[in-house]
């Protein structure tokens, strides 16, 4: 991954943290072949969890997949579980019938009061699970491959000091007027990769924060809180960032990622739900009161080619909110100094 910013100044406000840790943390899936992984398991066992609502469509081919190339045909994976998050149609019966073991999210601690949301369906699944390794997917995807799955168990089975693995890939927007190639994650570009970068600039070199594919440490995963709403993501590397430090995170490029896209009114409950979470873990952080003032850099990621197929190139803004005084004031100033 190349890293590249407007100017030196700013290269230099990143570089001590982010500019050492792209290269040191981020990998490809294709870099991590399933035998090896295979053998640097060893008696690690590893879950995969996969948060579904009325995902009946798409959740039978996911686990099809991973049975048929994680667990038959090699035996990396443990355990497939479906979180069945209030469905109205056959996800639970089509996971089923594909091979997963499937729980309603609301059947999982019982003694608890149910409480709806994302977050909510990937904590009861880490509870209904029980490996070293827990592996998040999403439910909605169209062009799912064993691949993420290796991709986020790479640094984990290798490299004992990686605590959290997030995936980051290309999001087509297909719309109307024809496809976008980077035009997905909007929420990302327009409401959390800028208050990341404004509170918490160690997670700027994160691609997708929102990603919905990650993996981690079970011990890791059962000491943080999971926002029950979309909040969950960016809460998680947050916090582990706060209790670890930044090294204990990485990421994996998996290639193209397609899922059905949500209205815009959606979108913007989604984005309230992110916005409450950070708000939320700068008061907990103590940053909200903290003398040292945002940070003004933006870090984004440009999409480019090279002769390894497509890159991602780091470009920095600096977007500080620089202004003019009222005109009325600076024409009497200069009335008097003529």
């Amino acid at each position: 991954m190349r890293l590249n910013s407007v100017n030196e100044k700013a290269e230099l406000k990143v570089s001590a943290d982010v500019g050492s840790w792209l290269p040191r943390r981020s990998s490809r899936a294709a870099d991590w072949r399933r035998e090896d992984l295979l053998a640097a398991k060893r008696g690690t066992t590893v879950s995969v969890v996969i948060p579904a609502r009325d995902e009946e469509e798409t959740v039978g081919d996911i686990v099809r997949t991973i049975r048929r190339d994680l667990v038959e045909a090699v035996p990396l994976v443990d355990e497939v579980l479906v979180v069945d998050s209030r469905s109205q149609d056959a996800t639970a019966r089509v996971a089923a019938e594909a091979g997963a073991a499937v729980v309603a999210q609301d059947s999982v601690l019982p003694a608890l009061p149910g409480l709806a949301g994302k977050g909510e369906a990937l904590w009861k699944g880490l509870a209904s699970t029980s490996g070293d390794l827990v592996v998040f997917v999403d439910g909605d995807l169209y062009d799912f491959t064993s691949d993420y799955v290796t991709g986020l168990l790479g640094p984990l089975l290798t490299d004992e000091s990686v605590a959290y693995v997030k995936g980051f890939y290309h999001r087509p927007l297909v719309g109307s007027g024809g496809t976008d190639a980077d035009g997905g994650g909007r929420v990302t570009e327009l409401v959390a990769r800028p208050l990341l970068n404004m509170f918490w600039p160690e997670l700027a070199g994160f691609v997708q924060p929102l990603a919905g594919e990650y993996a981690g440490r079970r011990e890791v995963l059962e000491s943080i809180p999971f926002v029950v709403n979309y909040g969950v993501e960016v809460g998680h590397l947050i916090d582990i960032l706060e209790s670890r430090g930044l090294d204990a995170l990485a990421q994996v490029d998996l290639g193209k990622r397609t899922h059905r896209h949500q209205s815009t009114q959606a979108l913007g409950r989604m984005s309230g739900q992110i916005m409450q979470t950070l708000f939320d873990r700068l008061a907990h952080y103590g940053r909200l009161v903290s003398a040292q003032p945002p940070a003004t850099l933006l870090a984004q990621f440009r999409r480019g080619e090279s002769g390894h197929g497509v890159e991602r190139e780091m470009v920095l803004t600096d977007v500080s909110c620089r202004q003019r005084p009222p005109l009325a004031e600076v024409l009497a100033d200069l009335r008097e100094i003529a």
